[in-house]
């Protein structure tokens, strides 16, 4: 239980840090939050947990902005990782092709003489093809 504590609580760090995308944040037409309001928000979510909305509302808005913005950078993040996973990593097949150079150099280079085994065993004759069983023992 605590290892899942400190996985998400270093998740959380690494989310926080990611830069917010250029292009929401031009989108967006609300007050950013910076990191020291929302370390005082989460400060007061702590001291009241329940019901801190009704009792400080300033707060619950200002946490409803910032978990909006660490949503936005988890999916940012996800979004940079299988795009550097799927060019690190991916199948080829959606490789373009511009002549007769592929965009990713060194990927499906065997040809099918090279890919087709180079050794068969020798057939064998059918003598030595049975393997005879150990007698069965007594129940």
């Amino acid at each position: 239980m605590f290892f899942l504590l400190r996985v998400a609580f270093w998740l959380s760090i690494v989310v926080i840090l990611l830069p917010s995308d250029p292009a929401k944040k031009a989108e967006s037409a609300q007050v950013t939050v910076s990191p020291m309001e929302a370390l005082g928000a989460a400060q007061a979510a702590v001291e009241d947990a329940r019901g801190f909305c009704n009792r400080k509302p300033e707060a619950c808005e200002i946490g409803s902005q910032a978990l909006q913005t660490f949503g936005q950078k988890a999916q940012l993040g996800s979004k940079y990782l299988y795009e550097f996973l799927s060019d690190r990593f991916g199948d080829g097949h959606n490789d373009k092709v511009t002549g007769s150079i592929p965009e990713h150099p060194g990927r499906q280079t065997l040809t099918p003489a090279d890919a087709a085994p180079a050794w068969k065993a020798p057939s064998q004759p059918a003598e030595h093809r049975s393997v005879p069983l150990p007698p069965r023992r007594p129940a």
